[in-house]
């Protein structure tokens, strides 16, 4: 490729050695330029702005902005294609929801990254028109048509990878920083925290109810009065769950009547 030609990639990760990694996986092919690095959310929007890449790598977590309202402070006519690096799992189906071209969960192998790159390498070369902005244009109508809550979660156990759909899960207990998912028979470990998690799920499904437990509304079988103005919460699957006195209001909001 001439230089007028080549693609344009823009680099967004608060880390400096995921920076340092991808502009070097991406430096041995000629045909791309990396056009710049941001280290924030902010500077990523003023640089996409400026620069008008043709890619960005995006990092989902990251001060001031995150990756999800970088795009969607953006106007249609600047949207690069979009691929996702983040090291945590949980927002791989929220990517996908928004078009992100891939996702690369952290730490990501050379062969992973280069999988990516190939495929969009690819297809920017097909479609630097209108096949590119049909889809840029998919992706920003599904970010500004109002927040959009889980609807699977991706489940790690066993060797294997499957996706849980939220409307099986009783409750979620935090451990540290990671949850504890459980259904009506199993339970899985997730490297989330349970407030993370918890902005992510429809609040008229998922109640948290402890600052340790979130309960799915629908799976609650029967409330028993407990000390000191608490109750205990008893699941469909048996699991039981004390509620709180702080967060009493929260249930009695979302059940209408009083506790």
């Amino acid at each position: 490729m001439t230089d007028a030609t080549r693609i344009r990639a823009l680099v967004i990760d608060d880390e400096p050695l995921a920076r340092d990694m991808i502009r070097e996986m991406l430096g041995r092919d000629s045909d791309v330029e990396v056009v710049g690095e941001c280290v924030n959310g902010r500077e990523a929007v003023e640089a996409i702005k400026s620069l008008s890449p043709d890619l960005i790598f995006l990092d989902i977590q990251m001060p001031e902005l995150g990756g999800f309202e970088v795009l969607e402070s953006l106007d249609p006519q600047q949207a690069p294609y979009v691929i996702f690096a983040t090291a945590y799992d949980q927002y791989a189906v929220r990517a996908f929801d928004v078009h992100a071209f891939d996702y690369l969960l952290k730490p990501f192998d050379e062969e992973r990254f280069d999988t990516a790159w190939q495929r969009a390498k690819a297809q920017i070369k097909l479609d630097r028109t209108g096949e590119r902005d049909r889809h840029i244009l998919e992706l920003l109508e599904e970010l500004k048509a109002g927040p959009r809550y889980l609807e699977r979660l991706v489940v790690k156990t066993g060797g294997r990878v499957f996706f849980l759909d939220v409307g099986d899960i009783h409750c979620i207990e935090a451990e540290g920083n990671y949850v504890r998912v459980h259904d009506k028979g199993k339970h899985y470990l997730l490297r989330e925290t349970i407030s993370g998690l918890e902005e992510q799920l429809d609040p008229k499904q998922f109640l948290r109810i402890h600052r340790s437990a979130i309960v799915k509304i629908d799976k609650i079988k029967e409330l028993q009065p407990w000390f000191h103005g608490e109750y205990r919460i008893i699941l469909e699957n048996g699991k039981q769950l004390t509620l709180s006195r702080n967060y009493r209001a929260n249930l009695q909001e979302a059940v209408g009547n009083a506790l």
